[in-house]
């Protein structure tokens, strides 16, 4: 058996197991309601054509391109429907099980706890249903398959992970071996959209569904294949959910992100970081971290310096209570939030006290009565000995939906699919489905928020309604932008339509700080000797010979020497000089000429750590938390702004940092003071000089 495709043999023989004592579980649980297959007696007709708009629910403020065109994905609001010829494919007659591929992972990988947690689900809902009968008196059968996800591999996972070749192509292999060695009727699975999109590639050629109930990637049903089933909802619903909850409901308009660098981390946020943008509010600071870190005070140190009044927290559960332990042992008070893998009783137990008000979207509301969900955890309980939670819940579901569609359609893989495609609405122990053209669940999700070490679940909806004006997260200070509680507890905020027009955004706004490494006295010992300036602009040379032939050049500025980079030539030659001069010759800061110059040496000053004046009206220089900018008129003189560095540098020596701190300090240099965002207090031109 080849490493990383299949199970390893001792967790095989546990899940074998574990299946032996199926029937005398399932005869023990509580009564279950007949289930009659209906062995494909009447099969569904393919789905019908029908528009669902606007497309997952968008609202319009945050729908993209709305103001400019039409927004790509109204190419998703009609069913793609299959029109091949599989649906003439004869039912076989001598099979003597239906198998259904399991993909997902369940050891060797970082999400192997939700893999399992995954299977129990699915295995709970097929045991069952053979209780019942099966397929005719067939068994329904698991076809067991372990999602390697070598992604990231020995670099993070160690040598439990191997790297050999054949692992890259895991996922591919997996899913050709369920579609053509163990003629499985359908594929369910995976946690990973990777592996999701890789079987989904099989699957179009194979002709197979896939049905998922873990997978949140957006992209996944928009492939426009029209073998795949999805019932979590996506990312851009969870996203766009938060961001009406953040910046509509709670009125919050600097957001920080601290994210894992997995996929899942990187893929789905960009759905938040648009509407974010849409909405006025572009997110002020992303960080991330790897899977398996539990040390964060470096990111969180960044994040503090951005001063955001929200942050966002998108990775698993124990990552996410290690956070808030640390974030709040920083003294850092701000709301925060999270993705639906943030939240649930690992949360509680770990993050304790710090998790006192934390809000994360879920799929649906595991806290209510009524009897259908009671039992399912009653039985689920006995069988597994854990409570289920979001993984679990929606395998069982979604295997159900998976079950009821094979008995409908019959052993024929095409009539599956038109039985998946089929259902609009679907109502499982976990909630009622509905589902858009794309086969994928758009039902609201419900905002989960910590308090007193349980939580409570509201449905949270995309759209803009009048809702209560924002409450003060339990156990926080209230939101400086919104009246108390008890002031407004009667009170709704008014309609979004008589808000204003254009949305009012403060990044940038109160400048920024830096908080990177310093450098040691060796490294400022290269700053000795002379004085370097660059001075960069159109037509820096002559600039440059101008001023040194001012009779007060060595006068005022013996010590220094001005090395000039024409922005007239090709940007990739000028970057190189300027490279040049701030790595090689220890520049210690930039004049820029005009308005491109500021921008291009701005990107470069970020990296190399020194200060930019910059001689430009452009305004938008000093809006990106770039502590390094400083801007002055476009009228300046550049023998004023060198006037200007010569004052700043007099009282912070040859050492860039320190420049940038009495720059940044407000103190008067030559007339002239800076903002902690680096615009000028005094608008004036500065004289003339030397």
């Amino acid at each position: 058996m080849r490493t990383g495709s299949r199970f390893t043999a001792p967790l095989l023989a546990v899940l074998f197991i574990c299946s032996l004592f199926a029937a005398a579980s399932a005869t023990a649980q509580s009564p279950q309601p007949t289930r009659i297959c209906e062995c494909g007696k009447n099969p569904p007709p393919p789905p019908r054509d029908r528009e669902v708009t606007p497309y997952a629910g968008e609202p319009e403020d945050m729908r993209p391109y709305s103001k400019f065109a039409a927004p790509y994905d109204t190419n998703y609001t009609h069913p793609n429907i299959y029109m091949g010829a599989a649906r003439d494919i004869p039912v076989p007659r001598d099979i003597t099980e239906v198998r259904i591929g399991f993909f997902g992972p369940i050891e060797h990988n970082s999400e192997s706890v939700l893999g399992i947690r995954m299977l129990h689900g699915a295995q709970l809902a097929v045991e069952e249903a053979n209780a019942a009968g099966g397929y005719g008196g067939k068994p329904f059968k698991l076809m067991l398959h372990n999602d390697y996800n070598n992604w990231q591999a020995k670099a993070v996972y160690g040598d439990v992970r191997p790297t050999e070749s054949a692992i890259w192509g895991s996922a591919s292999d997996e899913a050709v071996k369920m579609a053509y060695d163990e003629q499985v009727w359908a594929i369910f699975g995976s946690i990973s959209s990777e592996s999701t999109h890789i079987a989904l590639r099989v699957a179009l050629r194979a002709e197979l569904p896939v049905v998922s109930s873990a997978n949140t990637d957006p992209t996944v049903p928009e492939t426009s294949i029209p073998w795949y089933f999805g019932t979590m909802q996506d990312d851009r619903e969870q996203y766009l959910t938060l961001a009406r909850r953040i910046y509509t409901e709670l009125g919050l308009k600097r957001v920080a992100v601290l994210r894992s660098s997995s996929r899942y981390g990187r893929f789905g946020l960009g759905k938040f970081l648009d509407a974010s943008r849409r909405l006025g509010h572009p997110v002020v600071m992303e960080q991330i971290f790897q899977p398996g870190d539990t040390d964060y005070a470096r990111q969180l140190r960044v994040i503090r310096s951005s001063r955001p009044d929200a942050i966002l927290l998108v990775g698993d559960e124990l990552e996410a209570a290690t956070i808030l332990k640390q974030l709040r042992a920083e003294g850092m008070k701000q709301r925060t939030f999270g993705a639906f893998r943030t939240l649930g009783d690992t949360l509680l137990k770990e993050g304790g006290d710090a998790a006192e008000g934390f809000e994360a979207v879920y799929p649906y509301d595991p806290t209510r009565q009524d009897p259908r969900w009671l039992d399912f955890n009653q039985r689920f309980e006995a069988r597994f000995h854990e409570k289920p939670e979001q993984f679990a819940s929606m395998a069982y579901d979604t295997m159900n939906a998976l079950l009821d569609s094979i008995c409908k359609a019959g052993l024929n893989r095409a009539r599956i699919h038109d039985a998946l495609a089929n259902i609009e609405e679907y109502d499982g122990v976990t909630m009622h489905m509905v589902f858009d053209p794309n086969l994928k669940n758009t039902a609201p999700l419900y905002l989960g928020t910590v308090h007193n070490g349980s939580i409570t679940y509201r449905i949270a909806r995309m759209d803009k309604t009048p809702l209560p004006v924002a409450e003060t997260a339990p156990g926080l200070q209230p939101n400086r932008t919104q009246p108390t509680p008890a002031t407004t507890s009667a009170k709704t905020l008014p309609p979004t339509s008589q808000a204003p027009a254009t949305p009012y955004a403060r990044v940038g706004e109160d400048g920024g700080t830096f908080e990177g490494p310093r450098r040691t006295p060796a490294q400022l010992s290269e700053f000795n000797g002379p004085v370097r300036i660059v001075v960069f602009g159109p037509g820096a040379d002559s600039v440059v010979a101008s001023i040194q032939g001012n009779a007060n050049w060595q006068t005022l500025f013996a010590s220094w020497q001005l090395l000039p980079v024409s922005s007239n030539q090709n940007w990739g030659a000028a970057s190189t000089a300027l490279v040049h001069d701030l790595m090689d010759q220890h520049a210690i800061a930039i004049l820029a000429l005009d308005r491109d110059s500021a921008h291009l040496g701005e990107q470069l000053a970020l990296k190399a750590f020194v200060p930019v004046v910059a001689l430009a009206d452009d305004r938008s220089l000093t809006t990106n938390n770039v502590p390094w900018i400083f801007r002055l008129p476009a009228s300046t003189t550049p023998s004023s702004g060198l006037m200007l560095l010569r004052s700043a540098e007099r009282a912070s020596g040859p050492n860039p940092e320190r420049l940038r701190e009495v720059l940044a300090s407000g103190a008067n240099l030559s007339g002239v003071s800076f903002l902690s965002t680096g615009e000028p207090r005094a608008q004036g031109p500065m004289p003339a000089r030397p």
